[in-house]
């Protein structure tokens, strides 16, 4: 099939800008690799450190002939979905063994659970964490005695994290080990209702906790499609994963089968075989392409539009909001998981689930299939199914049909004609607003501006009964500059109620919002952000505020705007307290949201 001539013009377009840093990249890596194996230039006793505890490893170890695979782990049993980690290390050990390769843990690497820290103090170092994750990644391969590696990590920042690393680190070869969705719990619309009621004051803490406990049930990766199951999806779109690798549950038969074919693979695609795969040729601008049309047809978490420019520049592809924009316009949507419907991700997989949506986008011409993945040469690897025939695994052909046309449609009958997501710009600055949520009479809300510096002001707000008219709710001073940019997941509650009274409500925030955020109208990730004197600073109560997801314009209807003051808030407070003051320089060197708020790139 003919690739689709806008993705052909955005490809290009992103190759043409980002010539000289890709350049300068692969020079980079390339020098890397022409020394050969990392070991062979190490000394004997910087050797005899890296082997020490390895007990009956050390002779394959010390001769050096053999794949040494080094292991980067982002367990905690704090995240359900990285609790199914913990034995991995053991059962990778001896996948290798029997692989003949051998292979330890480089080292660990945070990971937090950003449904713990929601609304509260510790989610200011959420999106920081990414670029911590990817300096602690970067520690662990620094050992220099590896010659591939496997990342363990699924969750909102850790993978974006991991992402940067293993491209920092591009002339090795990378597999993404993924643990799996927990078994389905508490229906995700069952629990939005009685999260509304509770914001309502009709039900007391009692009945929330139950509910909540009954959704987010036990080890795995949370259900709904928020950022931690986007990931996953970008890991296979971009050939990072094993194909179909992504919603197995944790502790079947078929998880451990693919988790020990992460490590043969990885032992296999060294620059010791005759099948090297360096993560360097792999994440290419046909890569992040791919991984933008996935984000678009499964109507994924507006969390990638941060990270996805942020892991480009690691590897030296530099991707622009407008890209986004056109590749939206032209990918269809062709799934409905929650926050987009009520399905949630082990039912997106029974329908057919990432095997059957990529083929139907490779037969449209909507992806690239002429790339470099860790599973071979052409994304069509990835329309493939992996099961268990004799206790055996093999990939046979995936579904050519959805299984359950409400949850999963084929891309000549999706359940929209283009992607979820849509760039908005003004006077106000310019951000991004996910639509495949958002009622269509919803996409365009113009009404008076009631400003807020923080979401507790907005809550108390709403508790005093304080809205009783269209509005467009403001929320500045969030950006990564100001307070780290945590996500304002917890307002989702209160305007949920607002707009289910019948109000015409939408939020303006140089902030961001949950990957599971939905059917409230949001402009997130305006940029240039208030802390930098960014437009928002110079709004005020009663201001008339146009959101238009249709013409993509964020704009405030005020004569004398341009000629205003930015107010300065003092911003004193976020520099302290939970761990805040560690990531001061952070705040200060940290780039635009539309550029990844990266640090570390």
């Amino acid at each position: 099939m003919i690739l689709n001539s806008t993705l052909d013009r955005v490809t290009d377009r992103i190759r043409a800008r980002s010539e000289k840093t890709r350049s300068a990249y692969l020079s980079r890596m390339d020098a890397a690799a022409s020394q050969g194996p990392a070991r062979a230039h190490l000394t004997c006793g910087n050797q005899a450190h890296a082997y020490a505890a390895m007990e009956d490893d050390k002779p394959a170890l010390a001769e050096g002939r053999v794949p040494n695979i080094g292991i980067v782990t982002a367990y905690n049993d704090m995240l359900s979905a990285h609790r199914v980690y913990e034995d991995y290390p053991k059962q990778i050990r001896d996948a290798a063994r029997k692989a003949g390769a051998t292979a330890q843990v480089a080292g660990g690497v945070p990971a937090m659970c950003d449904g713990v820290t929601q609304g509260q103090v510790g989610m200011e170092l959420s999106l920081f964490s990414r670029d911590a994750i990817a300096l602690a990644a970067g520690i662990a391969m620094s050992h220099n005695v590896f010659d591939s590696s496997l990342y363990l990590g699924i969750c909102d920042k850790i993978v974006p994290g991991l992402v940067i690393a293993a491209a920092t680190f591009g002339h090795i070869p990378s597999i993404f080990v993924p643990g799996g969705p927990m078994t389905s719990g508490l229906p995700n619309d069952e629990k939005a209702k009685v999260r509304n009621r509770f914001a309502a004051g009709e039900i007391g803490r009692d009945e929330l906790m139950a509910a909540e406990m009954a959704s987010y049930h036990g080890p795995g990766t949370c259900t709904f499609y928020g950022t931690a199951n986007s990931n996953q999806m970008l890991m296979e779109f971009m050939g990072l994963h094993l194909p179909g690798a992504s919603f197995v549950n944790p502790y079947t038969p078929l998880r451990d089968a693919l988790t020990e074919a992460a490590v043969t693979r990885a032992a296999a695609i060294t620059a010791l075989g005759n099948d090297y795969r360096p993560t360097s040729q792999i994440l290419d601008e046909r890569a992040y392409v791919n991984g933008i049309v996935g984000l678009m047809a499964t109507g994924g978490s507006t969390n990638l539009v941060l990270h996805l420019p942020a892991m480009a520049r690691a590897s030296g592809v530099i991707l622009d909001l407008q890209d986004f924009e056109d590749i939206s316009n032209t990918i269809p949507l062709m799934a409905k998981v929650y926050p987009n419907g009520l399905a949630d991700v082990n039912h997106f997989h029974a329908a057919g689930g990432l095997g059957y949506m990529i083929g139907q986008l490779l037969d449209e011409g909507l992806l690239h299939d002429d790339v470099k993945t860790i599973a071979g040469d052409g994304l069509g690897h990835y329309r493939h199914d992996p099961k268990l025939q004799d206790g055996r695994l093999v990939w046979s052909d995936g579904p050519v049909e959805s299984a359950n046309d409400k949850i999963l449609r084929p891309a000549s009958d999706p359940f929209q004609k283009t992607g979820g997501l849509k760039q908005l710009a003004g006077n106000l600055g310019r951000g991004v607003m996910k639509v495949s949520a958002v009622a269509p009479e919803r996409h365009v809300i113009e009404a008076p501006a009631r400003v807020f510096h923080d979401q507790e002001s907005v809550k108390a707000a709403f508790k005093a009964g304080e809205f009783t008219e269209d509005t467009i709710v403001v929320v500045r001073f969030q950006g990564p500059r100001a307070n780290g940019m945590p996500e304002l997941h917890s307002l989702t509650p209160v305007l949920s109620v607002l707009q289910d009274r019948g109000l015409k409500v939408a939020l303006v925030t140089d902030g961001r919002m949950s990957g599971a955020s939905g059917k409230v109208p949001s402009a997130i990730h305006v940029s240039p952000e208030a802390a930098q004197g960014g437009p928002l600073a110079r709004l005020r109560d009663g201001d008339i505020v146009r959101v238009d997801a249709v013409s993509g314009r964020l704009e405030v209807l005020a004569t004398d705007f341009d000629t205003r003051e930015a107010v300065v808030a003092d911003l004193s407070a976020n520099r302290h307290g939970i761990g805040r003051e560690l990531f001061e320089s952070f705040r200060q060197t940290v780039g635009n949201a539309t550029e990844g708020a990266a640090v570390v790139v």
